[in-house]
């Protein structure tokens, strides 16, 4: 019951609130510090807090020494999982026996109905109104019903005769608590108090559980100075049998005594540990409470040390004799176990049906393990087997054996031995794995396996086919050369093939040979759409396609349109893509378009057709299938790779780079004007996939940035010089930099500061410019030893010169 619980059945039952509270603050002491009723105070101080009249533990993880693990049983009552508490919710036993502090509910029903809820007193009785007393301690429920029907039917005359029309019923509400003693072998003992439902393994669990030297078969239950039950925890342990785990009654003594002989078995049994026996018990016995034997157990003989007198002996039992050896204590019985061999172990491998593992008969051959084997496979080597043969002396013997004789009777048939193993290799065990190679404009580049006959029609089909971008005439066969000392590595073949994958010409019945190297080229002709953008002030910004490949700025100027009358032509930029750039591959860039037309068939709101399915399965196809190879990247030249390698491994290399900076895209100054005026000049650059002209509106400030007193954006002066605009951001900080400091133009240009002597010429400040006052470096203070090293030198100089000069 919870707190509460408690506290409503006590008003229930009449208590007064004053000791309502004193309850309540017993229950609140007990469970803070928790209690047990113990001879030796010192015993209070276990893992194990025990609350009177409830059955409640507050528990803590036992940790078992490596010497009590091994002790059988010993964990049992030492398990926080099992805590033997009493189950009070079962109806009352009828054996059950009345004493002192018990709650009796008598319920009569039938022709006449009345509840008595009734007491036993201190004396043992009960008061029945109308009738008096009646003395039940020490009677069992079952007397105790009988008690008071007969005297209560003087009351109720239907209760009994062979007429009875009232009936009674006889219950046990409240369950006292009754008070045991547990001494001997205990973690804990002491006087507990426990329910009356209370058994033998309640109370020893209570006790802390027994310790390493206590006995788990002699434990004795004294009642009145009289043995009344001993119990033995192995046949529980062992049997799951409780039929000796009496109850309890109040006053009742548990006796725990000291092991009288405890053995120790090792080795291959499923419980393996140290072990109690009685006199009587055998080495069969002991089996019995180890489990049993494992499966790798060798169970013939068992090894036994043992002391005497003086000194160490150690025995050999038969199995023969397990039964009738008797145990002694401080036995250690080991057991050994089977032996890592096997006695007619034949094994076969290679090709074959089933090899594997099998059993050797007296007088098999090699023919009968093949049949054993399911038979040889097609492409078994038939002209030579490898035997091997282990010897007396464990060494390893290799005996030669032609199969394919064997098997059609022409040579006499190996008898084969314990331990053989015979391995018949595959015709393709014995050669290298053939394959050929396509790589260049087909779908799915890749090596593949080689097949006879295989056409290079076959090995494109079996690529997916050629791409757009693919020529069908000079596809090139490079082969590998055999016995030519010439110093010639390859011999190339070209072959045509058109769209429909049929070979043209003289070569129709050309096939492969393994390791071919089939290469299809990008047609001269072919391609692929490359898109430079217009943005700012044009008639016409957005996106071109490249039409020519040397379309220049002033090309592409002109299909937008013409500057518009904001656009600033100073100002104007081109961004370009450097080698960071990551575009897409030509198969990403396939999967997305792929990817926009399913979208746009399932936008459609209308059952899909027959033909629409089949090319949405065929779409999400495509979409799953992935290509490599140079072919398939977005523009790139390798050249730009080895850059990007070369840069991020210089950053690597270089603590004080951050790479993360790095940008992928490059802003190039450009002279829109003079482009305007002399189309096709050396200003007029030639346009690249990916750029951007970007041409903005008339400027009209000017950014000061850095090592200056108050950095701000200032309005442009026509007649403003660098300085003027350095003076209106507050001037130059202590750590500026003057020597290094520069212009940034609108169109990416930068020019710095040049230094003449004694003078400093600044830059031109153009709308739209970023003036930038770099940071000094700061000087390191020289440590004292470098002045010390100096002055030493100037003091040796100096003697020097003056001997010199002597």
């Amino acid at each position: 019951m919870t707190e509460q619980q408690l506290e409503a059945m006590a008003r229930e039952r009449g208590m007064p609130a004053t000791e309502v509270a004193k309850l309540r603050q017993r229950i609140n002491q007990i469970r803070n510090k928790g209690s047990v009723v113990s001879g030796d105070p010192s015993q209070n101080t276990t893992e194990r807090k025990w609350v009177q009249n409830e059955e409640f533990f507050q528990e803590k993880e036992v940790v078992l020494t490596e010497n009590e693990k091994k002790i059988f049983g010993f964990s049992l009552f030492r398990n926080n999982n099992l805590t033997f508490t009493p189950n009070l919710n079962i109806p009352t036993p009828q054996n059950y026996i009345l004493g002192s502090g018990d709650q009796i509910l008598v319920d009569i029903y039938g022709a006449s109905q009345f509840e008595y809820d009734l007491k036993v007193n201190n004396e043992g009785l009960i008061f029945i109104p109308n009738v008096g007393p009646i003395n039940v301690a020490g009677l069992t429920v079952e007397a105790a019903t009988a008690r008071l029907a007969n005297t209560l039917s003087n009351i109720y005359s239907g209760l009994g005769g062979p007429s009875a029309n009232t009936f009674m019923q006889l219950r046990v509400g409240n369950i006292r608590s009754i008070q045991v003693s547990i001494v001997g072998e205990v973690f804990k003992p002491g006087n507990y108090t426990l329910s009356s439902f209370a058994s033998v393994f309640n109370a020893i669990y209570a006790s802390g559980g027994i310790n390493k030297e206590g006995s788990f078969r002699n434990i004795r239950v004294y009642r009145n100075s009289k043995m009344v039950a001993e119990m033995d925890i192995y046949d529980f342990l062992v049997n799951g049998n409780q039929s000796e785990n009496v109850r309890l009654e109040d006053n009742d003594v548990i006796m725990i005594p000291p092991f009288e002989k405890r053995v120790e078995i090792t080795g291959p049994v499923k419980r393996p540990g140290l072990f109690e026996m009685k006199s009587d018990e055998n080495l069969k016995d002991l089996i019995k409470f180890a489990g049993g034997f494992s499966n790798t157990a060798y169970q013939n003989i068992a090894t036994v040390f043992r002391t005497t007198e003086k000194e160490f002996k150690v025995e050999n039992i038969d199995n023969q004799n397990f039964g009738n050896f008797i145990p002694k204590s401080g036995d250690t019985f080991v057991f050994g176990e089977l032996l890592d061999r096997y006695e007619n172990r034949i094994q076969i491998s290679g090709a074959l049906l089933r090899p594997g593992t099998f059993a050797l008969e007296e007088g098999m051959g090699i023919n009968d393990l093949i049949k054993r084997a399911g038979g040889l496979r097609e492409d078994a080597f038939m002209n030579r087997a490898a035997l091997y043969r282990t010897r007396n002396d464990f060494s390893l013997e290799m005996v030669t054996v032609n199969i394919s004789e064997i098997v059609n009777g022409n040579e006499e048939d190996i008898t084969l031995k314990r331990e053989d193993v015979l391995y018949i290799p595959s015709i393709y065990d014995l050669r290298e794995e053939f394959y050929v190679i396509i790589s260049g404009e087909v779908n799915n580049p890749g090596s593949f396996a080689f097949a006879e006959n295989m056409s290079v029609s076959d090995l494109v089909f079996r690529a997916g086919g050629l791409k757009e971008s693919a020529t069908s005439s000079q596809i090139e066969i490079a082969r590998r050369v055999k016995d030519d000392v010439s110093g010639k590595l390859a011999e190339i073949i070209h072959i045509d093939i058109d769209k429909e994958l049929k070979i043209l010409g003289d070569d129709s019945n050309f096939t492969l040979t393994p390791f071919d190297h089939v290469i299809v080229r990008r047609s001269s002709g072919f391609q692929r759409s490359r898109f430079v953008s217009v943005e700012g002030e044009v008639y016409f910004p957005g996106e071109y396609a490249i039409v020519h490949a040397n379309e220049r700025i002033s090309d592409l100027l002109k299909r937008a349109g013409g500057l518009n009358q904001f656009a600033y032509p100073k100002g104007a930029t081109l961004i370009r893509r450097n080698e960071f750039f990551e575009g897409p591959s030509e198969n990403e860039i396939k999967s997305t378009n792929l990817i926009g037309v399913k979208s746009n068939l399932q936008r459609i709101k209308r059952d899909t057709t027959e033909a629409e399915k089949i090319l949405l399965n065929r779409i999400d196809q495509k979409i799953e299938e992935k290509g490599g190879g140079i072919s398939n990247k977005q523009g790139g030249l390798l050249i730009d790779e080895f850059r990007k390698e070369t840069i991020e491994e210089l950053v690597s290399e270089n603590d004080t780079l951050d790479f993360s900076i790095v940008k992928t895209q490059d802003m190039i100054g450009i002279n829109l004007s003079e482009i305007i005026e002399k189309p096709g000049s050396e200003f007029d650059l030639i346009l690249q996939e990916g750029d951007i002209l970007s041409i903005p509106k008339q400027l009209q400030t000017v950014r000061m940035r850095g090592e200056v007193l108050f950095p701000t954006t200032a309005r442009y002066r026509e007649k403003g010089g660098f300085k003027s605009y350095i003076s209106r951001a507050g001037g130059f900080t202590e750590k500026s930099r003057k020597k290094k400091s520069y212009v940034v133009y609108a169109n990416g240009d930068v020019r710095r500061t040049s230094n003449f002597l004694f003078f400093k010429f600044y830059p031109k400040v153009e709308p739209g410019s970023e003036i930038i006052i770099p940071t000094k470096k700061e000087k390191e203070a020289m440590p004292l030893q470098a002045w010390l090293a100096i002055s030493t030198t100037l003091t040796t100089l100096v003697l020097l010169w003056n001997n010199l000069s002597q």
